[in-house]
């Protein structure tokens, strides 16, 4: 049997339309319409970019990105989780963070790690610029790996963060730590006392750890040592004292003997030092590698 023309083909079928009801004469219309008008371009795909068209962001440095999950891991995980997903302390999803989707270089994020949040509950982590902004960097790789249904690909955690080689581990504590610490002082039985090399290791780097006589200690927030501050005005007078609050106007300190004392700014005048005991730890971030944390905390689960 001869096949027949297109339109004749198309005249055939149109006939045959005319005799069905209503709902199914149009819809045969429309895909005689189709075959009419030959093949159809192929639909444009969805843009990549995980559960939230539209958020590509572009790769970002391997070495910041890495200093960030460092960073992320001991100031950021117990709130938010080890996928970002919310942690044991009630710390929010940053998987659907409209901060956090919408960061492009820190600028969204870094000013919520500065304390902008604080009056909602998310307290300021007080961390260098580079640490904050590598953080940034590392929520954002964690973003760039959401699949459709709104998890990183994978979440497994290893079976133990004691991977480093502890000799090295000695050796860099004793060219970098070993000026404000000892193993046989106030480090003295310090894996007895953090028991999981995890919270060690999260303790340690963040500088909670504090010892008092006789090696005992802790890592709570109430232990560690205060923040001080020195003013020296510009008669010569120098007062120092546990900083109690400052900011552009002024800086209150308290004295030796309980008492307090505020002291108003004007720009550089009075002279105001902080000296905070923390802060040799905050810039540890910046520049500890994860293969000499690792080190260091292999090394540190020895002292017994």
């Amino acid at each position: 049997m001869p096949i027949p023309h297109d339109s004749t083909r198309t005249n055939i079928q149109v006939a045959m339309i005319r005799k069905m009801k209503p709902l199914a004469w149009l819809a045969a219309v429309t895909a005689v319409g189709l075959l009419a008008q030959g093949p159809q371009p192929p639909q444009r795909s969805r843009r990549p970019g995980g559960f939230v068209p539209g958020q590509e962001r572009p790769t970002g440095d391997a070495e910041q990105i890495a200093r960030g999950k460092q960073s992320y891991e001991i100031n950021c995980r117990g709130c938010h989780g080890a996928d970002l997903r919310g942690g044991d302390m009630g710390g929010p999803n940053l998987l659907r963070s409209q901060i956090a989707l919408s960061d492009r270089d820190g600028e969204r994020i870094d000013p919520v790690i500065q304390g902008a949040l604080a009056r909602s509950g998310m307290p300021a982590i007080n961390l260098p610029p580079d640490a904050a902004k590598a953080t940034a960097a590392y929520v954002r790789s964690v973003l760039a790996t959401i699949g459709v249904q709104g998890v990183p690909p994978s979440a497994t955690e290893p079976a133990t963060i004691v991977v480093g080689n502890a000799a090295e581990g000695q050796a860099y504590f004793a060219a970098k730590c070993a000026n404000c610490h000892s193993p046989t002082g106030d480090l003295k039985g310090l894996a007895t006392r953090f028991a999981d090399p995890k919270i060690l290791q999260n303790t340690w780097v963040a500088g909670r750890v504090r010892m008092g006589r006789g090696g005992r200690g802790s890592g709570s927030q109430a232990d560690a040592k205060p923040v001080t501050v020195t003013v020296r005005q510009t008669s010569g007078e120098s007062t120092e004292g546990k900083l109690i609050r400052i900011d552009d106007f002024l800086v209150t300190l308290e004295l030796p003997d309980g008492s307090s004392r505020t002291f108003r700014r004007d720009g550089n005048t009075p002279q105001v030092q902080v000296h905070d005991p923390l802060d040799a730890h905050r810039n540890l971030l910046t520049f500890l590698s994860d293969k000499d944390m690792h080190d260091v905390t292999a090394y540190l689960v020895t002292l017994k």
